[in-house]
């Protein structure tokens, strides 16, 4: 008997000295949608249209004045640094040949052949409801799943977190056209935001 009663001493005191199990830890509240203007983040993105398949890391600084985007292989290796500002866009390869043009998208299409939104983007990928879209579905949390604008769907696949004003993690891009070799599929995954203090 004081065997049995001692091995479940050491049991219930073996119980307590357990580190007590974490809560799962939310971020830290977002500020409401419009307000952001200024972010950084990193992740990955992957374009698709036709024959034609880009996938690369992203490190992406955004202000309104001007936009700093570093494209990597998976193994971290620079292949391309796009930079916006007041003098227009330029894109640096790896190779260190240059592209410039006078915006972003100007750019983007003489560098890959790709007519991709990417002054809207910033916009879009914070879940800020630009005017104009059409056919707005929301989740529980009110925050868009999906919605249409400039001919383009995009789709809110994944949050960072149950809260309201959480950021997005997973965005899918289609622009839907009539014909197959125009469609652009964009899929980025959004590892981490970084906004100003």
């Amino acid at each position: 008997m004081r065997f049995h009663t001692m091995v479940l001493c050491l049991l219930l005191g073996g119980c307590s000295i357990l580190p007590p199990v974490a809560e799962e830890q939310q971020p830290a509240p977002r500020p409401t949608r419009d307000s952001i203007v200024t972010f950084a983040l990193d992740g990955r993105i992957a374009i698709h249209q036709g024959e034609r398949n880009y996938a690369s890391g992203i490190s992406w600084q955004h202000a309104p004045a001007r936009d700093e985007m570093q494209l990597t292989t998976p193994l971290g290796q620079g292949i391309a640094e796009l930079v916006r500002d007041g003098s227009g866009a330029r894109l640096t390869l790896a190779d260190r040949r240059k592209i410039s043009a006078a915006d972003l998208e100007g750019l983007a299409e003489q560098a890959f052949g790709i007519n991709l939104p990417l002054s809207a983007l910033p916009r879009w990928l914070v879940a800020d409801i630009p005017a104009g879209a059409q056919q707005i579905t929301r989740d529980a949390a009110g925050r868009p799943q999906q919605l249409r604008v400039d001919g383009w769907r995009i789709d809110y696949l994944h949050y960072e977190s149950t809260q309201a004003n959480a950021l997005p993690n997973l965005i899918e891009l289609h622009r839907e056209v009539a014909g197959a070799s125009e469609q652009i599929d964009v899929r980025l995954k959004i590892d981490e935001w970084t906004l100003p203090e």
